[in-house]
């Protein structure tokens, strides 16, 4: 039986089932919440720096916020089902790997996530945040999609 559950957010439709599911599995287990987004940081690069538009402090301010909101859905939602949660945002160009952290700092015993269901080539060439946390999490990974 899973006594805390990680359960990363992206503020999607698909996080939000994940969250569901979480909330559920925990208020049926006596199990505990932590909830987790990952803020990528302004994608800074030299070669474009005269033409940069966007004040970089101005954008890590607003996706600090935007995570912020997200991970506070799953404290409202817990709340409101009577579970136990803990939340906490981060601002990492790596969300895979602070996703893989956390679980390791908060003694987590399963991730709760969602998947995009990207397959083939757009897989490949897009990445995935989920396939990573897969990849290198030591603790079971339960994807839905």
């Amino acid at each position: 039986m899973f006594k805390t559950i990680l359960v990363p957010t992206d503020g999607s439709e698909r996080s939000d089932k994940a969250i569901a599911n979480a909330i559920d599995y925990a208020q049926h287990c006596k199990s505990r919440i932590i909830g987790i987004s990952v803020a990528e940081p302004y994608p800074f690069s030299p070669l474009a720096e005269s033409s940069m538009a966007i004040d970089p402090g101005i954008y890590e301010e607003n996706v600090r916020t935007l995570a912020e909101q997200h991970v506070k859905k799953i404290a409202d939602a817990a709340l409101a089902a009577g579970v136990e949660c803990e939340t906490t945002t981060i601002l990492s160009f790596a969300p895979d790997e602070e996703i893989v952290n956390a679980a390791k700092k908060y003694a987590c015993d399963v991730i709760f996530m969602a998947s995009h269901g990207r397959s083939g080539l757009s897989r490949l060439f897009l990445g995935s945040k989920t396939q990573k946390v897969l990849a290198h999490s030591t603790i079971p990974v339960l994807v839905l999609r």
